[in-house]
């Protein structure tokens, strides 16, 4: 019997981002030797040197196009780069995005917007296209969880912190971003909850006490203040009557902003009662 040949293959998780990122430097990089033409190659790399930021560009786009370190690995699906990277590259086009939008807007607040309007329409749109390219780049590089919540294999998203839970040997990892905080016993973990704020705006402590469906969050306040007002955070905590000087420590702090990271802290706190 012949057999079937595999013509293609499933990509491993973050190939996605890798890819993403460097077809983003590679725009960049074209978009940039096509401006030197016409200024000249020559006048350009001089107005280069003396101009930090085309130094901090070209670091930039240097890191965009090789992305030294970065990997796509199926344990660590949402972070295929390095942190050291993704911090780097988060901090570039941050400044990068600044100084962009900085200068287009400062140009159009002297030139005025009929002359922005055909400067934009003279550059093909980049004026607005290479801010929202810096932007991107920010975006892929937020801080995020290493995985998605997956509730059957105990794997929990709460922020930009991950938790895997072994029911075998009853351990659990905690990961912010790619980066291990440590290995702790399951049975030693529990979940704090927000504050509840009675009707008369008075907080009330529910600590360590189960969470009902829906999770109790502090009721919204009416005017600016909430408007202002911080947004709830859970805490896990870590209680172990053997190590001394550890008893009662918290191992990380996040904010419920959304309705994925209530339903994964609720799915959380009843997987560790169940350990």
């Amino acid at each position: 019997m012949a057999r079937t040949k595999q013509t293609s293959a499933t990509p491993a998780p973050g190939a996605g981002t890798v890819f993403a990122l460097r077809a983003i430097g590679l725009v960049l990089v074209a978009r940039w030797v096509f401006s030197m033409s016409q200024m000249g190659y020559v006048s350009s790399l001089r107005a280069m040197t003396s101009s930090p930021w085309a130094c901090v560009n070209l670091v930039l786009l240097f890191l965009l196009i090789f992305l030294p370190g970065a990997r796509a690995r199926a344990e660590r699906p949402l972070h295929p780069l390095p942190q050291w990277l993704r911090q780097a590259l988060r901090l570039l086009a941050m400044l990068t995005f600044g100084f962009a939008v900085f200068s287009v807007g400062l140009f159009t607040w002297h030139a005025g917007w009929r002359r922005a309007m055909h400067a934009l329409a003279e550059s093909n749109g980049w004026l607005v296209a290479a801010p929202a390219l810096y932007a991107v780049v920010i975006w892929i590089c937020r801080p995020r969880a290493l995985w998605r919540t997956n509730i059957a294999a105990r794997r929990f998203a709460i922020g930009r912190y991950a938790i895997s839970l072994d029911p075998t040997t009853r351990t659990a990892v905690v990961w912010a971003e790619s980066r291990k905080l440590g290995q702790y016993d399951a049975r030693e973990l529990s979940v704090k909850w927000p504050q509840v704020v009675g009707g008369n705006g008075v907080a009330e402590d529910t600590v360590a006490v189960p969470a009902p469906s829906p999770l109790p969050l502090p009721a919204r306040r009416r005017g600016w203040r909430g408007a202002f007002s911080s947004r709830p955070k859970m805490e896990l905590l870590w209680d172990s009557p053997a190590a001394a000087g550890h008893n009662r420590t918290t191992i990380f702090r996040a904010p419920l902003s959304s309705e994925g990271d209530r339903s994964a802290a609720r799915a959380l706190d009843s997987t560790l009662r169940q350990v």
